[in-house]
């Protein structure tokens, strides 16, 4: 039962943070300076024609009743129209979803795959020259913003060395040319992450290695390989997962600046068009499919951490 109840509480914050995030998102529309139907229409359009499109936006009706109307088509999966376009906003973002997915989940891996290792190395030997050396390239990963690593790769790597393409994201069915441009997008936006959760592993298994369970195994001659890496590397993890679930908003941003470097499409891209072009169904459909995302993840790694740890439906 309790379990039954921490998984209630934390769908229905889920729902609360989506519910949240739309009227948020709509509310700030309506303070953007500018007419978005002017703007669309173009100075030669007359002010019927601006009145009539206002209305097929529904900009003319008041805030509480757009939000009520967006977040009710938004339940059935109805985003509205693209007005540039003219086509669903759905298919726009179901066009351009599959890169940013590819390229966060691929940042997301690469990141416990390198970091994961190199933290558990870290705390096997702390105190030495590798520690310190791992430590301070971990800082200097974490301080540099992912736009400037992405643009460092791309003189480096493409434009000196030439061998990896430069920008866009391949050719359609090319998986082959797809993985070579994703493989730069992919360690720019992983690079501060490795060294995040490498310095997170490194402090969770030197707290482990202290407590006095561990100890206690040490004393009963348990070989030292076991007790770092099957209990206090597990320990050490679990606060990975936590992290990984709040980090899923930051990777999704810094996203947006990897996608504008490289140029790629994505939700980043998406966005930022949208907001040029005062396309407001888009920049709502795509905000609200990045808040739902971000929510959702939040709620599985919460699941898997309770699963891990199941003391937390307690707390």
């Amino acid at each position: 039962m309790p379990a039954l109840r921490h998984l209630a509480l934390r769908f229905g914050t889920t729902l609360l943070v989506v519910l949240g995030a739309i009227a948020l998102l709509i509310a700030l529309t309506t303070l953007v300076p500018g007419d978005p139907a002017a703007t669309l229409l173009g100075p030669q359009a007359s002010t019927e024609t601006v009145a009539r499109f206002r209305t097929e936006m529904g900009l003319d009706q008041p805030v509480p009743l757009r939000i009520l109307r967006f977040a009710a088509a938004a339940a059935q999966g109805d985003l509205g129209t693209d007005v540039v376009s003219g086509r669903p906003v759905r298919a726009s973002i179901a066009a351009v979803l599959p890169y940013t997915a590819i390229l966060t989940l691929g940042t997301i891996l690469l990141a416990l795959l390198l970091g994961v290792p190199l933290g558990a190395w870290a705390a096997a030997r702390p105190g030495s020259l590798a520690d310190y050396a791992l430590a301070s390239a971990a800082v200097a990963l974490i301080a540099i913003p992912s736009f400037v690593i992405a643009i460092a790769l791309l003189l480096v790597f493409s434009t000196w060395l030439d061998w990896l393409p430069v920008l866009g994201a391949g050719d359609a069915g090319d998986w082959h040319d797809q993985a070579r441009r994703t493989i730069l997008p992919t360690l720019a936006l992983s690079a501060g992450w490795i060294g995040y959760i490498a310095r997170l592993v490194r402090t969770g298994m030197l707290e482990a290695l202290a407590d006095p369970a561990i100890r206690t195994a040490r004393a009963f001659g348990l070989p030292e390989h076991q007790v770092l890496y099957k209990y206090a590397l597990k320990s050490a993890c679990i606060p990975v997962l936590a992290v990984i679930g709040l980090g899923i908003g930051r990777l999704l941003g810094g996203a947006v600046l990897v996608e504008v470097v490289f140029a790629r499409p994505g939700l980043g891209r998406l966005v930022i068009d949208a907001i040029n072009a005062r396309n407001f169904p888009v920049l709502q459909g795509a905000v609200l499919v990045v808040v739902a995302l971000y929510a959702v993840a939040n709620l599985l790694v919460d699941l898997l951490y309770t699963a891990i740890d199941p003391r937390i439906t307690t707390r």
